[in-house]
């Protein structure tokens, strides 16, 4: 678009600018001590910027204005490249920050929670003292054959790895300073113990010992009439290298372990097979059977990716792995007479106070196992301290994350009856569950009574015949769909 006596001018001034400046660029060529390339591009930049000067000086005494374009499209072309540029870069770093802070904080939360190495080293060194001693003792310390695997760690004094312990799979749990000890009455926190391993005393005897334990298991879950029975059970463990002899470091070890409000549970369901099996044990460290499927149901994402979906398309998301529905069935009842074993059982009541899907797995043969047990306590301890905790409204009554009773605002106090029973809490766990990918011929059934399960209450006065007829009726209806086919 410029007239051939622009192009002249500019091509005058364009020359006059090089001849004048020849002789330097010349010198600059031969004075320069870098490779030929080098040399090539400097010269080349300074012709460029000989050229772009020319043309500013022909604008400047030739008032154009389709030179004036020219160059303005120009330097706008120039000035979009190095904003994209800038852009990039500023991108670029944010990517880098963010992701170097998210691996901070995951190391740091890993170093923090996870503290196994500690763990063992303070089983080891009590057991070399003599202190305590168990059947996973020797290999833990001494043999070195009881491995801890990956940390699933989710509170800094519980921890949770996976182990192999020669050829077997397992769970090993270790307490840090801390033994999940309920106290229920002060804001239903842990509580520490000022000495984990100072119980029974030296020169108690074995029936003092057995005494001990009665009175432990007595006050954990009532008087029950065949608390004799679970104390003979315990008194075996006790006795971990089987010799028929029972050492103060292995009663230390039990004692310890009678603390913990899960393997209590084992103990009581272990004829049952909802809880897995006690592998063994070093003091307050134990190993458990493993698991193989866990959680129940769910997907784990990133908690970035957590934050922007909604809740709705969670619980959908969460029922996207999960087996057949013969297998889930059966699954589910598991988790229903799991609910009935620790509803008036042989050693009394418990309260299932987390019925969440992390709290419960599978295995092969698709039988529920409890996963983590620490939140389904003794009904008779929780009642008698719920009832010291202050309050002012009712979700200060809250244990766990399904235990809620009611505030009496005239005492500031929590009320001992829990507003819904553990059938009710595990029917909502199942609903989702259960219900998606359910036959056509039994879906309106199961959907009614699961909600009439859902609508159970605490408080009820028939509440008892209300939870056995529902019970029995959701284990009737999911039996009679796959009790004829091979995935009973």
């Amino acid at each position: 678009s410029v007239t051939s006596e622009d192009a002249a001018d500019s091509a005058s001034v364009s020359t006059g600018c090089m001849i004048s400046q020849a002789s330097d660029g010349l010198n600059m060529q031969a004075s320069l001590p870098s490779s030929e390339g080098v040399q090539r591009k400097q010269f080349n930049q300074f012709t460029a910027h000989c050229v772009f000067s020319a043309h500013l000086t022909h604008m400047a005494t030739a008032p154009n204005p389709k030179m004036w374009t020219k160059v303005l499209h120009f330097v706008i072309s120039k000035t979009k490249f190095s904003y994209l540029h800038m852009k990039y870069l500023f991108f670029s770093w944010l990517a880098v920050f963010v992701g170097s802070w998210i691996v901070y904080v995951e190391y740091s939360s890993y170093t923090e929670l996870c503290r196994g190495h500690d763990c063992k080293n303070s089983i080891c060194d009590k057991y070399r003292k003599g202190v305590i001693d168990g059947s996973a003792c020797s290999s833990l310390c001494d043999k070195d054959t009881l491995y801890l695997g990956k940390c699933f760690t989710m509170k800094p004094k519980s921890q949770v790895y996976s182990g192999t312990w020669g050829d077997l799979e397992g769970v090993i749990k270790c307490q840090m300073e801390e033994a999940p000890h309920y106290d229920l009455g002060n804001a239903m926190k842990h509580r520490k113990e000022s000495a984990a391993f100072n119980q029974p005393t030296k020169g108690t005897s074995v029936e003092r010992f057995r005494e001990m334990i009665l009175n432990h298991l007595k006050s954990k879950v009532g008087n029950q009439a065949n608390l004799a029975d679970l104390a003979t059970q315990v008194l075996s463990i006790t006795d971990a290298n089987k010799d028929g002899h029972i050492s103060l470091p292995e009663a230390r070890s039990t004692w310890a372990l009678l603390q913990l409000n899960e393997f209590l549970l084992a103990l009581v369901l272990q004829d049952r097979e909802h809880t897995p099996k006690l592998l063994g044990f070093c003091g307050d460290l134990y190993v458990m059977e493993k698991v193989p499927y866990s959680p129940l149901y769910g997907i784990s994402l990133p908690w970035v990716m957590e934050v922007w979906i909604p809740a709705g398309v969670r619980r959908s998301m969460d029922q996207w792995f999960t087996p057949s529905w013969p297998h889930k069935a059966k699954i589910s009842i598991g988790l229903l007479e799991l609910v009935e074993d620790v509803f008036h059982g042989t050693f009394g009541s418990f309260l299932m106070c987390d019925v969440s899907a992390t709290r419960f797995g599978y295995n092969e043969r698709h039988d529920l196992k409890v996963m983590d047990a620490r939140y389904i306590v003794p009904e008779a301890i929780f009642q008698e301290n719920i009832r010291q905790q202050q309050c002012y409204v009712d979700e200060d009554c809250l244990y766990g994350a399904d235990c809620l009773t009611s505030c009496d605002l005239t005492k500031h106090r929590c009320t001992p009856e829990v507003t819904r029973p553990n059938l009710a809490k595990a029917c909502e766990a199942l609903k989702d569950y259960t219900l998606r990918g359910a036959p056509a011929d039994v879906r309106e059934e199961l959907e009614k009574q699961l909600y009439a399960c859902i609508a159970l209450k605490g408080s009820s006065e028939q509440m008892e015949i209300e939870h056995s007829l529902i019970l029995n009726n959701l284990k009737t209806l999911l039996w009679k769909k796959i009790s004829h086919t091979k995935d009973s």
